[in-house]
């Protein structure tokens, strides 16, 4: 819904034109990511299923990165990406850190045979480096470079990448919705970015 709240902004308040191509090519888009993620809607057992505390926190998120967007977009200058990303990473380590320090579960960094947990590892090394550094990096130097509405729609393209990684890694099944809306996405996504004539 981010892209989408994004050009409502845009257009009510922030000024800027949001042609009816772009309003198509986001409500394609969405059209599209909600037939890649159909398949787990419902999934996941009785302590799995959305809350209002957690649907709560949701939505303060995407509010965050919406206004987070339109902000950086607006009023900060271009700046060296490595200084933005440690401004973003200091400012979440206060907010997160105590929460982190409150948790009671340990991470298991060996397994019971003395090994090295790679699969923890792993996850640790995407996390930090794929998602958190490669991500936000990219996504600043999008907003540096694009207009708001284009960049925030190539977030419609996360969950057909999520559905083809998990694909390769844990064989989940691709079907024939996840290919249709994954097309629909793409296609959606192409209309936003692509330059007006």
């Amino acid at each position: 819904i981010q892209p989408v709240l994004t050009a409502i902004w845009l257009t009510s308040v922030g000024g800027q034109h949001v042609s009816r191509r772009q309003w198509l090519g986001l409500l394609l888009g969405f059209a599209g990511l909600v037939l890649v993620v159909s398949r787990k809607f419902g999934a996941g057992g009785p302590g799995d299923q959305a809350n209002w505390i957690n649907l709560s926190f949701a939505v303060l998120a995407l509010l965050a990165i919406t206004v987070g967007t339109l902000y950086q977009k607006r009023f900060v200058l271009p700046c060296d990406v490595r200084s933005a990303n440690t401004v973003q990473l200091a400012a979440a380590l206060l907010v997160t850190l105590p929460l982190a320090l409150m948790e009671s579960e340990s991470m298991h960094w060996s397994l019971n045979d003395g090994a090295l947990n790679a699969e923890l590892v792993g996850a640790m090394a995407w996390s930090v480096l794929g998602l958190t550094l490669g991500g936000s990096s990219l996504l600043y130097m999008l907003i540096q470079r694009g207009a708001a509405a284009s960049v925030t729609s190539l977030m419609y393209l996360v969950p057909p990448s999520t559905a083809l990684i998990a694909w390769l890694l844990f064989a989940e099944p691709i079907t024939a919705v996840t290919i249709a809306g994954t097309a629909l996405t793409a296609f959606g996504v192409s209309l936003v970015v692509r330059p007006a004539r």
